[in-house]
C-alpha cells in the first residue's frame, strides 16, 4: 500500500497522470486560475485574463468554476441569464468574444449554493464535458480559493495545461499561495505563473502610488520557488468601476496600468504555455 508522501518501493509501472483523464473536445488548453485563499481578486484577474487572451486572435472559452462565490455573471453584465440546451449539451453564453459558463446561471439573484461533494462534482463534470465549447484554444477556469475538493477534481477529470496563481503582496497571502503552488505540483499541473493583484494603490486624483499591503512578496516568493512572475496589477479606480459595471476594463479602457498589467500577464501565460507544447 502506498501512502501520501512516500515513494512506492514496489517495482511495476508508475501510473500515467493522464489516466482516466477526458480531454474536451475542440479545446487545445485548459487554464486554471486559483488562489490560496479568498479576497485577492481571483475572479476578476480571471475574466480580464480571459478577455486579454480574446483580444490577440484567440478563440476562448470561459469557466465560472468558483461554485458558492460565482462572479462571471456580474463582471458581464449576465446576471439573470439562463443557460439554454441543445441536443442534450450546455449552450454557453457570448460576451466580450468569450463563450462563458458559470455555476451563477442556474441560479436565483442572491440564492446560496447549499450542495454536498458529489453534487458539485456532477455540476462540475456537466460545465467541462457537456458543454457545446467548440474548437478554443484557451478555456480559462476560475477555481474557487483554497485547496479542496473543486480543484482537485478539475484535475481528474480533464488534463489541464497549466494554472496561474494569483495573490496579494500580503504576507498570509503569500502563505496561502505556496500551499496553491505545492497542490497543483503535487497533481502534475505545470504553474504558468503567479500575478500580484493588488500590488499598489494609484490614486485616481494625484497619480501617486501607495503600496498598502506591502510590495514585492510575489516576486520573491517566485524567486524563491522557481516560477514565472506574471506582474503587478496595481489597485486601481477604474479597475473596480468597471468590474461593478459589468465591463472589462482590459477591453473598455486598455492603456489604464492595470488593464495593460493584465495583458501583459496573459501574453506571459500564453508564452508559458506554448514552451510547454514545444517541449512535449
Amino acid at each position: 500500500m502506498a501512502f501520501p508522501g512516500r515513494k512506492s518501493r514496489g517495482v511495476g509501472p508508475s501510473k500515467d497522470p493522464a489516466e482516466g483523464k477526458r480531454p474536451i473536445p475542440g479545446v487545445r488548453n485548459v487554464v486554471a486560475v486559483a488562489s490560496g485563499k479568498g479576497g485577492v481578486g481571483k475572479s476578476t484577474i480571471s475574466a480580464n485574463l480571459a478577455v486579454a487572451l480574446a483580444h490577440t486572435g484567440a478563440r476562448v472559452g470561459l469557466l465560472d468554476a468558483d461554485i458558492y462565490g460565482p462572479s462571471v455573471p456580474t463582471l458581464f453584465h449576465l446576471k439573470g441569464h439562463r443557460l439554454a440546451g441543445e441536443d442534450g449539451m450546455i449552450v454557453p453564453a457570448e460576451a466580450q468574444r468569450l463563450k462563458i459558463v458559470s455555476i451563477g446561471f442556474l441560479l436565483e439573484d442572491e440564492s446560496p449554493v447549499i450542495w454536498r461533494g458529489p453534487m458539485l462534482m456532477k455540476a462540475l463534470e456537466q460545465f467541462l464535458h457537456g458543454t457545446k465549447w467548440g474548437e478554443l484554444d484557451y478555456l480559462v477556469i476560475d477555481l474557487p480559493p483554497g485547496t479542496g475538493d473543486v480543484q482537485i477534481s478539475l484535475v481528474q477529470m480533464t488534463p489541464v495545461a497549466g494554472a496561474v496563481v494569483v495573490t496579494t503582496p500580503q504576507d498570509l497571502a503569500l502563505i496561502d499561495v505556496k500551499k496553491a503552488v505545492r497542490m497543483f505540483e503535487k497533481v502534475g499541473v505545470p504553474i504558468l505563473g503567479v500575478v500580484e493583484n493588488m500590488s499598489y494603490f494609484l490614486c485616481p486624483h494625484c497619480a501617486g502610488r501607495s503600496e498598502i499591503f506591502g510590495h514585492g512578496g510575489a516576486r520573491k516568493a517566485c524567486a524563491e520557488m522557481g516560477l514565472r512572475f506574471l506582474g503587478e496589477v496595481p489597485l486601481e479606480m477604474a479597475l473596480r468601476e468597471s468590474s461593478d459595471a459589468g465591463e472589462l476594463l482590459v477591453a473598455t479602457a486598455p492603456g489604464a496600468p492595470a488593464a495593460q498589467a493584465i495583458a501583459k500577464a496573459a501574453a506571459g501565460s500564453a508564452a508559458a504555455l506554448a514552451v510547454l507544447d514545444s517541449l512535449q
